[in-house]
């Protein structure tokens, strides 16, 4: 089945070029469109989607505000947020907040299929121009940044990870089962002091690991 997109973004004609781009090979469908982040809560509940792609500058209730109400679900959809090279703190702001996903407007056709892909199947994105100019600015990001408490195997898992392996991937490349890649997981964050895939994965390349 394909993956169920809902696309946030104020400019109509962005939302039709991604709309195409995204179906192109039939691995994606964009079940819904929203203009601003009100409108994306209403049709996020309408449609229910694997995988929201929001802007973070919108009229009205913005895409950080729509994050924010959205990651209070319970089974919230995977959220990745489309942002510019001159919005790092929005993306800061967002990974506060919990989203999975961090997207430039300019990435390539094939890469946001398979970011969007990868999302659904619960990865963490991270896009490498991204991480580069947002790891500087993470001042305030407290975590445990060294990998001494992490087994051999944990730090197998951070670095698939922090790559953007679901956990049935990385269950896959360490002939592991998803249960137990699960539970690494849970450990990584925690011996890390970090809330999440993505910020377990800014840790990881802060450090070199990936």
């Amino acid at each position: 089945m394909a993956v169920r997109v809902v696309l946030a973004d104020d400019e109509a004609l962005l939302r039709r070029g991604l709309k195409v781009l995204l179906e192109a090979d039939g691995r994606v469908e964009v079940v819904g469109e929203a203009a601003d982040g009100a409108e994306l809560v209403d049709v996020v509940l309408a449609h229910l989607p694997d995988v929201v792609l929001v802007d973070v500058q919108m009229p009205g209730v913005d895409g950080l505000e729509a994050v924010r109400r959205l990651r209070t679900w319970a089974t919230p959809p995977a959220i990745a947020v489309l942002t510019t090279f001159d919005l790092d703190d929005y993306v800061a702001t967002a990974l506060d907040l919990g989203a999975q996903g961090f997207l430039l407007k300019d990435a390539e056709p094939e890469a946001l299929v398979r970011a969007v892909v990868d999302l659904a199947a619960g990865g963490a994105v991270l896009d490498p121009r991204i991480t580069a100019r947002l790891l500087p600015r993470l001042r305030g990001f407290r975590a445990n940044r060294s990998l001494d408490s992490l087994s051999a195997r944990e730090r197998q898992v951070l670095e698939l990870l922090a790559g953007g392996r679901s956990n049935h991937s990385i269950a896959d490349e360490l002939c592991l089962s998803e249960a137990t890649v699960k539970s690494y997981v849970s450990t990584v964050l925690t011996k890390l002091g970090v809330e999440n895939r993505v910020q377990a994965a800014l840790v990881a390349h802060q450090v070199g690991v990936w």
